[in-house]
């Protein structure tokens, strides 16, 4: 079973930047026991060619997971059944505090994976967003008439066929060269698109939120030394004791 990750643990990942996010996710160290895994790092977590097409509004949640593949006639007969099909189960699993998250890689850039009328579920269901590496279009609508928050490769016009078809949900995904695991947490802002992974998400936010009081505690020093950021910056587990110490002194 998938690690749950607590709508309060999402709620404190509401408050820091995808730059955050990935430096803490970047810098995660193999499970106790399993070293020898170093060569599969964590550094694989920020999205290529995913970008922002409601810049200004940050996405937070656990992915609900969908893959397209590459459409074909005889495949036609097998996913398309209505409200059951692929994509609306996708959508049914998404809730307040999920994202929808699909796999579409294609050679075909114009293809696109939702549009108003589909993304209509995940408003009813009042999911927080999508992100995709496929194109979408009615993206007016989708973002001002749905306020979801929306991440893509491209915008267009067109539908998915001749090039896509939904195949598949809640399965591992491949998503602008990040693994995404159903349950995962997104953090999602201009600067792109982190993925969490769900059994570390703990273990992330705990990292995030001493570093950023680390952060302040360093951003002191430097300005009351007037020394070059690099003196204290990236901040060293000298400086992170230093820090603790000095925040052990105030009682915190």
């Amino acid at each position: 079973m998938p690690t749950h990750v607590s709508d309060e643990i999402l709620d404190r990942f509401r408050k820091v930047t995808s730059a955050t996010a990935y430096s803490a996710v970047w810098r995660l160290a193999p499970p106790d026991g399993q070293e020898w895994f170093a060569s599969a790092n964590y550094q694989l977590c920020l999205m290529r060619g995913v970008k922002a097409y409601t810049p200004g509004k940050a996405l937070v949640g656990r992915a609900q997971t969908l893959r397209f593949v590459p459409a074909r006639p005889d495949l036609l007969k097998i996913t398309r059944r209505g409200g059951d099909s692929p994509e609306y189960r996708a959508m049914g699993k998404c809730g307040p505090n999920d994202v929808l998250v699909v796999e579409a890689h294609t050679f075909d850039e114009y293809s696109c994976i939702v549009g108003n009328m589909k993304a209509r579920q995940l408003w009813h269901n009042k999911a927080q967003g999508l992100i995709t590496d496929g194109a979408i279009r009615d993206l007016q609508m989708i973002a001002d008439d749905y306020d979801l928050v929306v991440f893509a490769k491209n915008r267009s016009p067109a539908g998915n066929l001749p090039f896509l078809e939904s195949f598949e949900e809640d399965r591992p995904i491949n998503v602008g060269g990040v693994l995404v695991m159903p349950g995962d947490v997104m953090v999602a802002d201009d600067d792109g698109v982190v993925v969490v992974p769900a059994d570390r998400a703990e273990e992330v936010i705990d990292w995030i939120e001493e570093q950023e009081e680390a952060e302040e505690f360093v951003i002191g020093l430097i300005d009351e030394e007037q020394v070059p950021p690099g003196t204290y910056y990236p901040i060293s587990e000298e400086t992170k004791e230093r820090f603790r110490d000095w925040k052990a002194s105030k009682g915190e």
